[in-house]
């Protein structure tokens, strides 16, 4: 099901009316991109938004960029109990411990996969991109209701676990999927929808 926005363009009914929310679902989510720090990112803060909303975070993610040094895996891996004691005192950011921590850990456990695999944290989650076969015919509200995993994002959930990557659960992944156009999920009719398919279609897989 989707809605008309103020300019009556319909939309995924998520997008709501709030220009930034708007400008999110428009130009963001659902696009591809093999871009490490952009992955990463955006893994960080869907662990972020477990038990929030999103835009939550995205109001606050201006914020997470300055205080994760814009998500530069390297110098986020650095970071210590200093950084998560100041953090933990700025408003501006989600002010839990066991998240903070999280993302500096995953940044940790990229570091280690490239060094013990070779291969990009894009090449590790793009090779969960579900098959054709596992996606259904037609993308609406009931599909996606009654979706919020699927066996996709179990398996990537998994193997980033195996890998001690934290708060990257099924749900988490499935929306990590989702927002990074490993699948796409805006409902048909979509004013989104045939652009991010046009960009999956030209995506060159890492």
């Amino acid at each position: 099901m989707e809605q008309d926005g103020d300019d009556g363009r319909p939309r995924c009914a998520w997008a709501g009316s709030d220009p930034l929310y708007v400008r999110y679902h428009d130009q963001e989510w659902g696009r591809p991109t093999q871009d490490d720090r952009r992955l990463f990112e955006k893994l960080c803060l869907e662990g972020f938004q477990a038990g929030l909303s999103w835009i939550t975070i995205l109001r606050k993610r201006e914020r997470f960029r300055e205080r994760f040094h814009g998500f530069e895996i390297e110098r986020v891996a650095a970071m210590d109990e200093a950084d998560v004691a100041s953090m933990l005192e700025d408003a501006g950011v989600i002010r839990h411990r066991g998240k903070i921590e999280a993302a500096i850990g995953n940044a940790r456990a990229v570091l280690a996969l490239r060094e013990e695999t070779g291969r990009s944290l894009a090449a590790f989650l793009w090779s969960f991109e579900p098959s054709p076969e596992e996606r259904p015919d037609v993308v609406d509200a009931d599909y996606l209701r009654g979706n919020p995993e699927t066996a996709a994002s179990r398996r990537l959930s998994k193997a980033l676990r195996a890998r001690a990557f934290r708060f990257v659960g099924p749900t988490t992944a499935y929306a990590f999927m989702q927002s990074m156009g490993f699948v796409n999920d805006h409902v048909e009719g979509c004013c989104a929808r045939n652009a991010c398919e046009r960009e999956r279609a030209a995506f060159a897989r890492p």
